[in-house]
């Protein structure tokens, strides 16, 4: 049914909000893959949406749309009457772009996560071949990984419909236990937790504290 509301409330962080409409009792939940207007919705603008209804989970919208444009603000509107050339506000309707650190990590610090990522295959193969470790634990490591990529998008799923999450604590301790690759790419590909400096912070720290053991288990070994 096609609907118009209010943007009430946005996470920019989980990509998802809610519209009040005067037609609908509660508010409709909405991804930002639902919207169709481009740019980033705002709190405060109308839109136009088709609402429909899954399993008992309360109103979704689909297919959201802006409608019209945003008011003028007085400052803007002396401008032009004055003949201003300066450049107008962007439209928060229109396509901005990427800001830093939202879109995942620079080049140079993927190629250094991909290095660290190899060496430490590398020494999990070390010690598989020198007997330091069992064999079965390679796939036990490969194993552990896609369970923390399948933890990470189940937790992502939990934020944009609004479900129970996975507590932090157990997405670092998935990685400490060394699927803290799966983690990277979960965070990369999944768009989730990348954006958040606390938990990348802990999240890197165990990652170091990860091949810090693994190194000086191997070395121990050696000795």
């Amino acid at each position: 049914m096609q609907k118009q509301g209010t943007v009430v409330r946005w996470n920019a962080e989980r990509a998802f909000g809610f519209i009040r409409s005067p037609d609908t009792p509660a508010d409709v939940f909405f991804h930002m893959r639902d919207f169709e207007g481009g740019g980033t919705p705002l709190e405060g603008h109308s839109v136009s949406y088709q609402e429909i209804h899954v399993r008992g989970k309360g109103p979704r919208a689909m297919a959201v749309q802006p409608v019209g444009t945003p008011a003028v603000t007085a400052p803007a509107a002396r401008a032009a009457a004055g003949g201003s050339k300066k450049a107008q506000a962007p439209s928060p309707w229109r396509p901005q772009p990427p800001r830093a650190g939202r879109s995942g990590a620079s080049p140079a610090f993927q190629g250094l996560a991909f290095l660290l990522m190899a060496l430490w295959l590398g020494m999990l193969a070390f010690g598989a071949w020198n007997n330091q470790l069992p064999w079965w634990l390679l796939g036990a490591a490969v194993a552990l990984n896609l369970l923390t990529f399948i933890v990470y998008a189940l937790d992502k799923s939990a934020a944009q419909s609004g479900q129970r999450r996975v507590a932090e604590n157990h997405l670092h301790l998935l990685a400490l236990a060394g699927g803290w690759p799966g983690a990277w790419f979960a965070q990369k590909i999944l768009r989730h937790k990348s954006s958040k400096t606390a938990f990348r912070v802990l999240y890197w720290a165990t990652v170091m504290l990860h091949c810090a053991g693994l190194a000086a288990w191997l070395l121990r070994g050696a000795e």
